[in-house]
């Protein structure tokens, strides 16, 4: 039998792990909602890494990222901008929304978010 070639592990990999265990109320929330195809039969992954960065949730067929906002990122300004031109550069959308619009506006995030997938 011929050797599988195994696709080389992204360095930042665990540490997705490490999110993806430890997610925000507001990203387990979200993800109840997105996962399993349940908006507009798109399939999307959490706590991906992307270059040197790990997006919230991303959906690779139709190139949108979703990042969710605690109010730590109002500091974080420059971060962001930069994190959204590299991601952007990459051909991909960035939808952002607080933390705060999940949990008291699931229907008003996720019609957005559908809106970007169709």
């Amino acid at each position: 039998m011929g050797e599988v070639a195994m696709k080389p592990r992204h360095t930042l990999q665990g540490f997705a792990r490490e999110l993806r265990n430890n997610a925000t109320d507001a990203e387990r929330l979200l993800w109840q909602q997105l996962r399993n195809r349940q908006v507009e039969g798109v399939k999307f992954r959490r706590q991906q890494p992307i270059e040197s960065y790990i997006v919230d949730f991303v959906c690779f067929d139709k190139k949108v990222i979703i990042e969710l906002d605690g109010g730590q990122h109002s500091e974080n300004r420059d971060y962001d901008m930069q994190r959204d031109s590299c991601l952007t550069s990459n051909g991909f959308t960035v939808l952002r929304f607080w933390n705060n619009d999940v949990i008291e506006n699931i229907e008003g995030v996720l019609e957005v978010i559908r809106q970007r997938c169709l």
